[in-house]
This record gives C-alpha cells, sequence and structure tokens, in this order.
C-alpha cells in the first residue's frame, strides 16, 4: 500500500483541511482525497463521515462548495472526500462525456475491459482508502457514516445497503435511487458491468432493498423539487416505495424551489452532519 502524500494542508474551524494523493492499487494509478480533521482529532480520535460527490465532480467539489467544515467541527466529525473515479486513465471513451468514465465511475467494480482496469471505485472507497485512512488519521473506524450528492448519493446508499454493519448513518442529496431503470444508469451500466442486468441490482439501491438488504438505522434524503433531474433521472419515489414495502426506516423530505446545486446542499448540510452526528455519538 502506497504512503499518503500531503498536497496542501490548512487551518480551518480550529481544525485542518487537506488534500492529499497516493498511487491506488484498486484504480490502478494515482487518486486524489481530502480529509477535514476536526479540533477534537488532537484529543483522541473521532467519529468519520465520507462524503462521495456526483458526476463531473472530484475531491474539491464538496469541500470547497459545500460550507461542512464550521458544523463539523463543532460536533468533532471527521469528513472524508474521495474523488468519483480515477484521472488520466488514457483509456480511449473515458474522457469527453460527462456521463460516463473520468468523473462518472458510479461506484462500483467495472467487470468489462477496458474499464476493470482502473474504474473499480466500489473496491477503493469500501476497502483501499479506509485501510490507508486509518494508518495516517486519528479515525475511530467503530464510528463510520457515510453521505452522498446525486451520483455519489447513489453511491452511498448503494455502499451502505451492501455493507450492513459497516456504516452507523446514511444520507443523502438527490441521490440516483434507481440508476437501472433512468437514462444515466442505463447508460453506464452496460460498459461497466456488461448485459446482465442481474449483475446490475446489486448496484441500484431501490433493487438492493427490494431484494432484501436492510440498513440498521433511519435513511435520511433530502430532494430539491425544483432539480432539472428529478423526473428523468433521480425519481426518489421509486426507493421510498421500495423502503415502505420492506419496512425500511427512511425521511424523505422534498423543498420546494431547490435544484440540484451545491446552494441546496449548503441550505441542508448542518442536518445531515447533525443526523450523523446523533448516529455516531454513542
Amino acid at each position: 500500500m502506497s504512503a499518503i502524500e500531503t498536497v496542501s494542508e490548512q487551518r480551518c474551524f480550529g481544525g485542518t483541511q487537506g488534500f492529499y494523493t497516493h498511487v491506488s492499487e484498486a484504480c490502478g494509478g494515482p487518486m486524489k482525497f481530502a480529509v477535514y480533521l476536526p479540533p477534537a482529532a488532537e484529543n483522541g480520535p473521532v467519529p468519520v463521515l465520507w462524503y462521495l460527490a456526483g458526476l463531473t465532480c472530484t475531491a474539491e467539489t464538496f469541500t470547497i462548495k459545500a460550507g461542512a467544515q464550521r458544523v463539523a467541527s463543532e460536533l468533532g466529525l471527521a469528513l472524508v472526500m474521495p474523488d468519483t473515479s480515477p484521472r488520466d486513465t488514457g483509456i480511449a471513451g473515458a474522457t469527453g462525456d460527462w456521463e460516463f468514465g473520468e468523473g462518472a465511475g458510479f461506484y462500483l467494480d467495472a467487470t468489462e475491459a477496458p474499464w476493470d482496469q482502473r474504474f473499480r471505485m466500489y473496491s477503493y472507497v469500501v476497502d483501499e482508502l479506509p485501510r490507508l485512512v486509518q494508518e495516517r488519521f486519528p479515525f475511530d473506524m467503530g464510528r463510520q457514516g457515510i453521505c452522498g450528492h446525486s451520483m455519489g448519493g447513489h453511491g452511498a446508499l448503494t455502499l451502505a445497503l451492501r455493507n450492513p454493519g459497516r456504516y452507523r448513518s446514511l444520507s443523502a442529496f438527490a441521490p440516483i435511487v434507481a440508476p437501472t431503470n433512468v437514462p444515466w444508469g442505463q447508460k453506464a451500466f452496460p460498459r461497466y458491468l456488461g448485459d446482465d442486468k442481474k449483475a446490475w441490482r446489486k448496484h441500484d439501491a431501490t433493487a438492493l432493498v427490494a431484494d432484501g438488504a436492510r440498513f440498521n438505522g433511519s435513511i435520511l434524503i433530502d430532494q430539491g423539487e425544483a432539480d432539472n433531474f428529478l423526473v428523468n433521472q433521480l425519481q426518489p419515489q421509486r426507493f421510498e416505495t421500495a423502503c415502505e414495502d420492506a419496512g425500511q426506516a427512511l425521511e424523505l423530505r422534498m423543498h420546494p424551489g431547490y435544484d440540484h446545486s451545491y446552494y441546496f446542499i449548503q441550505s441542508f448540510i448542518e442536518d445531515h452532519l447533525r443526523h450523523h452526528a446523533k448516529a455516531l455519538a454513542a
């Protein structure tokens, strides 16, 4: 496992906001991620919240735009922001399309060539990066939560549902809850995973709940009603129905006037951080 190299570190709300790189085995090359350490980390291990960003985003997007550090500092909550895919892969077709390839890893392990050599974001986020950061940072790995936006909301939901007990808190902003049924997933999944739709279901939160997966706790989802992607790509009612049928605790909050942007995330990030901190407090 490669060593972490520091790109930059700045003081932020009494804690430290850093950007780091390392060479990833899972993704076959250098990867960048961000970490916010609250002041409480100076006194011992702190709970950690993983944030997965959406299409076109990087490790910088949430870190810079969401305004999460102030509340994370108050709550003693560490934040980890991975990139959304490997970069500079050299794979033909990996760039030039914002809905697929670099910047659009969908938090899965590709099984189809040539994507299977580099696009292994599931293994990266679930296995490799946690092992790496726990060696470097004072994290209490028994108290992990996960959150995400859009494609990252899809990632947060599917990773938590597929790894029961790993994450003690779960939330999402405007997640892609049923990628097997919407254009974004129907475009990416055949190229990453092949044509077997049974394989797709493992990366579809609505299908996972319908197939018996559960999260041990209440899931918080915020969705803007003025989101341009709401009808064609997001369709939260699919997940809501699956959770109702399965008895999975879910709080889906619909917000008039809010869109898909980080202005929406800024408006409700404090609610999400407090949701996670409450679940991770014990």
